[in-house]
């Protein structure tokens, strides 16, 4: 099978071209689409391919837009709406909790409406606590959508195109510190949204991550394997909703510890709920408390001083080491982390 090496985000421009190509009454629009940079790089050559008929800017008016996505899907076209950041989203709350999200269950499921809202969430560039939220645990709480959050490009490119496909309102999250990041990409094909099995098998400790600390996940269990033996289980909960229990309760009843990654706060999380329904089930047959790393409960910082706010590979390792209770002396030179907080490497470029 044919594989090519390409960016994340040049993976979310194929699905787009796949897409649009496929359906000829998909619309593409958004804030910045057709800007110089194309939504980090994300969104060049639609405009050129489909026209501005079908790929276009909209006003700064993100509840309107909604509304147009729903009225478009009502009338049975499809839309992609691309926001630059999940924080604008926000003014347009009251059209997807209000009408896209309820429409299937007020109208006797007759119809649902197919809306992929693409929302980049992250951190970078001091833009501090307006500009990187991460608020996927407000639209997890949503009945009637569905949550896609890829960790590399094979399937950024295969969940758009599922979820464009979807007759559901999918929230589509970017995390914008993997827009950079390559992977082989192969070609994709109109599948289910669902999460299927564990992204890596082991028999220590089940690890739940989602997005870019699926990066630092991996990158931790390669250390704890090739330094301690431990062997990490690792669920990439690249599909948030719909939730598949029955995998992580599976994972947790093989290894019996757990560790949930969230890149929000960590009050009311995702982490919260899936840990929850874990005690619910499995309190007296875990070796130790369920233990969740995520945002402390204050605002976003704009500086480089808050080295301890968010996760890496290097506190994953040393969470595990303890909770395991392995004392043995860990050599520094294993972790090689940029001394700027606010972007991954001297290869990140923004701000859009």
């Amino acid at each position: 099978m044919n594989k090519t090496k390409k960016k994340f985000s040049e993976a979310i421009n194929d699905a787009l071209f796949f897409s649009l190509k496929k359906d000829k009454n998909l619309l593409c629009y958004g804030l910045g689409i057709n800007d110089p940079k194309r939504t980090f790089s994300t969104t060049f050559g639609l405009l050129e391919k489909f026209g501005k008929k079908r790929v276009f800017e909209v006003p700064n008016s993100e509840n309107t837009i909604m509304g147009l996505s729903v009225g478009a899907a009502i009338g049975g076209i499809k839309s992609v709406i691309t926001h630059q950041r999940l924080d604008f989203f926000l003014l347009a709350m009251d059209q997807l909790v209000n009408s896209a999200a309820k429409w299937k269950y007020m109208f006797g499921r007759k119809k649902s409406l197919p809306i992929t809202i693409r929302l980049i969430i992250g951190r970078g560039w001091g833009q501090g606590p307006t500009h990187s939220q991460n608020l996927q645990s407000w639209f997890y709480h949503i009945p009637g959508l569905k949550i896609v959050c890829p960790s590399n490009p094979m399937d950024a490119k295969e969940l758009l195109i599922n979820s464009i496909f979807d007759p559901n309102p999918v929230i589509f999250i970017e995390h914008r510190w993997l827009h950079n990041v390559y992977g082989y990409v192969k070609k994709a094909k109109v599948k289910k949204l669902e999460l299927k099995k564990v992204l890596k098998s082991g028999k220590d400790l089940t690890l739940i991550s989602n997005g870019y600390l699926t990066i630092e996940a991996i990158k931790a269990s390669e250390i704890l394997k090739s330094h301690f033996g431990i062997e990490l289980e690792i669920i990439d909960l690249k599909i948030i909703k719909p939730l598949n229990l029955n995998l992580i309760f599976n994972s947790v009843k093989k290894t019996k510890r757990i560790i949930c990654l969230d890149t929000g706060m960590t009050s009311g999380s995702i982490s919260s709920d899936i840990v929850s329904k874990i005690l619910t089930k499995y309190m007296k047959k875990l070796k130790s408390p369920p233990i969740i790393m995520g945002l402390p409960d204050v605002p976003i910082p704009s500086t480089y001083s808050g080295a301890k706010f968010y996760i890496n590979y290097k506190d994953i390792v040393f969470q595990i080491l303890k909770l395991m209770k392995i004392k043995k002396k860990v050599n520094k030179k294993l972790f090689k982390l940029n001394k700027k907080i606010d972007i991954p490497g001297n290869w990140f470029k923004g701000p859009f």
